[in-house]
């Protein structure tokens, strides 16, 4: 354990991590909406709220010269006051040497207006002009200065996101009292990345994009924006990079055990394993044997028999007189990875049980027994998992599926019933494992990136959806032997309410058409036991047809299901239809994919849809996916437990994600304890950006 460094530069970060100050005379409640706004009141929340445009106030021309819509800042004498009348707002007339404009109000405060605009007396005001009936006018101008006082407009102001009853002046006041409290700031990057990118330091970036000398200065790709995106790109690597070396450190126990039970459920398998599925075990199983806690992402593809490596990972933890916890997302999915895990822990001698909120009375309370008394080796479950009441006689591994529907807290809690348990934690969305690495940081990774024997590829066809009447005869014939089949309608408006009308529609138009009956409807907004119980009643051959949004995407198994539709599918990414489309062809029977794309398809979409077309490799798809669509699509998806990006725009600047996890590694690799001068300076990003836990963890070792 080494000596704990000095915290981060002191006096920066006393600045920065300081509480910021509402500017005098404002209303008690504004530093309450500032928060809404900002994420938070200290100085670092406003420095680090990105303005979203910045309007432009340099022209300055005589009245003369202004055209109808532009903005300009003009400087002309106050002529006279023409009060409001009838309907009309109450107007001021301004005149210099090139002509007249009037200045109007509505709802006006004459007694303000009169002491704002002085008769005879000069004003420097900055608003859009319009032209009204061939006279040039200003409604309720955005400033109205006194040159006389050296007092002029900002000439280029920035724009910020505001909420109700927070003036955007008062914003941008609150920012600028702020920024001038920040310091300089020692260099956290190295040297060689901010000359490469010709970058100013920290602190002139924060000054550019708050008080901009053109509206470029705020864009997403200004050398401003773009230097302050990457520092928050690589205090998140360095977080990540920090908690990988802090586990790998930490006290667990190594899990090892002779194989006989992996022997027993491996030879009641019909096919040999993968050479992928082997090699994915054997990592898992080589870092349970480590006296430090696994955390490792088995990231495969559709199908690609990820549950069967889970399954061998319980054998061994079993092998040793530990028990496994499977976590899934919903009671559904629980219950079918019950379902498929069972024969598999049978043939090896290992009893399992399904626990959801579902189960209640003596089933329940004879669950929570055999986990207290261990003669469970294996429980699969939903939230239910995390409760007090559930107690194991000793957990030695858990498995989550699709971690991103769980936050770290979840998974927190479920570690918390053990002692140093291992964690394994799967993916069914293949992404790059350059993009896996980065954004999955702190976890070791093992990829399925091969198919299982015996399973067909599934047939994609792409058609318009003036031919939908053949693929509804299609469907009523895959009824007539038995198959089952998905018709997925997209999420088209911004209005739920017309999504939900569309797939609504939808569903009547197929149940008329089938006579009613076997057509179910499955959506986002329906209550949680409606939803399983219809996806329940398609599972079970009650209903053939399965009419839904995308909340089918992940997870459901009906080895019945042979046909998928997919209705505008230019709408959809690469990596969704994929994940779509694994949905069918999940049993014996060939599975069938339809597109459907409605006219005209642009050549970028046209594209796309081919390239889907002619692979069903999860990894090729997300490599095509990257590449048409960039970074921006993983990185938009937030990765649960880590703080929402501040000035990251995922599609601008998600390309420099690769460059900064491999500076943050080396930055770590070099300093993990952080005491070196520049450590110093990496603690400040870090506390800067939210990840002071990652800070702590390098001084206590």
């Amino acid at each position: 354990m080494n000596d704990a460094p000095a915290p981060a530069p002191a006096p920066a970060a006393a600045a920065l991590l300081a509480p910021a100050r509402a500017p005098k005379g404002a209303r008690k409640e504004t530093m309450a909406l500032i928060g809404k706004v900002a994420g938070g009141d200290l100085v670092r929340d406003l420095v680090l709220l990105a303005p979203h445009n910045a309007i432009d106030r340099r022209k300055r021309v005589p009245i003369g010269e202004t055209e109808d819509g532009e903005i300009v800042t003009i400087e002309a004498e106050v002529d006279a006051h023409l009060p409001a009348y009838r309907k009309l707002p109450y107007r001021i007339r301004l005149r210099d040497e090139s002509g007249f404009l009037t200045v109007a109000y509505f709802r006006p405060n004459e007694e303000m207006l009169k002491r704002m605009w002085p008769e005879g007396q000069t004003r420097l005001i900055s608003g859009k002009v319009t032209i009204y009936d061939g006279m040039r006018q200003m409604l309720h101008p955005d400033y109205v200065v006194d040159p006389a006082k050296g007092e002029a407009p900002p000439p280029v102001e920035p724009v910020y996101p505001l909420t109700q009853g927070l003036p955007g002046r008062t914003l941008q006041r609150t920012i600028q009292a702020a920024l001038d409290t920040v310091p300089e700031t020692p260099e956290w990057l190295e040297g060689s990345t901010v000359k490469a990118h010709d970058w100013p330091d920290f602190r002139t970036a924060l000054e550019h994009m708050h008080r901009p000398a053109s509206p470029e200065d705020v864009a997403l790709e200004s050398p401003f924006r773009t230097r302050l995106a990457y520092d928050e790109l690589f205090a998140r690597q360095c977080a990540l990079r920090l908690r990988r070396v802090h586990r790998r450190k930490s006290a667990g126990r190594a899990v090892t055990g002779d194989g006989g039970l992996s022997v027993k459920m491996l030879s009641s398998l019909p096919y040999a394993p993968t050479g992928a599925q082997s090699r994915a075990a054997d990592e898992i199983l080589k870092d349970m044997a480590e006296p430090a806690p696994m955390l490792r992402l088995l990231q495969g593809d559709v199908g690609s028999g990820k549950t069967l490596v889970a399954a061998l990972a319980m054998a061994r933890a079993a092998e040793a007189g530990l028990q496994s916890a499977m976590m899934a997302p919903t009671d559904l999915l629980a219950r079918q990875h019950g379902a498929t895990l069972e024969p598999l822990l049978a043939a090896a001698g290992m009893r399992m049980a399904v626990l959801t909120g579902r189960d209640k009375g003596k089933e329940r309370k004879a669950i929570l027994a055999g986990l207290a008394s261990g003669e469970i080796a294996v429980v699969v479950g939903t939230h239910a998992l995390f409760q007090d009441e559930v107690d194991f006689h000793d957990l030695g591994l858990i498995v989550i599926d699709e971690q991103h529907r769980f936050g770290v807290s979840d998974r927190m809690r479920m570690v918390a019933k053990g002692f140093a348990p291992h964690v394994l934690v799967m993916s069914a969305t293949p992404i790059p494992r350059t993009l896996a690495l980065s954004i999955h940081g702190d976890m070791d990774l093992s990829v399925l990136d091969e198919k299982p024997p015996g399973r067909m590829p599934i047939k994609t066809a792409t058609m318009p959806v003036s031919r939908m009447d053949e693929v509804v005869e299609a469907i009523g014939e895959a009824r007539r032997r038995g198959e089952r089949a998905y018709w997925v309608c997209p999420l088209i408006e911004e209005s739920e309410a017309i999504d939900l009308a569309a797939v609504d529609d939808r569903h009547k138009e197929l149940s008329a058409f089938f006579g009613g009956k076997g057509v179910e409807i499955v959506h986002g907004k329906m209550s949680g036991p409606a939803r399983e119980a219809a996806m329940e009643r398609f599972r079970t051959g009650e209903s053939f047809l399965l009419v839904a949004t995308t909340v089918i995407e992940v997870g459901v198994n009906v080895p019945e299901a042979t046909i998928m539709v997919i209705e505008h599918a230019e709408r959809f990414g690469l990596a969704q239809l994929h994940q779509l489309r694994g949905r069918v062809g999940r049993g014996e029977k060939q599975g069938s994919c339809v597109l459907l794309w409605k006219p005209p398809l642009s050549e970028h979409a046209k594209q796309r849809l081919d390239a889907f077309r002619r692979t069903d490799d999860g990894f090729v798809i997300s490599e095509l996916d990257y590449k048409m669509r960039g970074a921006g699509d993983v990185l938009g998806v937030q990765q649960s437990g880590l703080p929402p990006f501040r000035l990251v725009s995922p599609e601008a600047h998600g390309d420099m994600l690769g460059a900064a996890d491999k500076e943050a590694r080396l930055a770590v690799e070099r300093d993990p304890a952080l005491s070196s001068e520049r450590g110093q300076a990496i603690r400040l990003v870090l506390a800067l950006f939210g990840y002071t836990d990652a800070a702590e963890l390098a001084r206590s070792g």
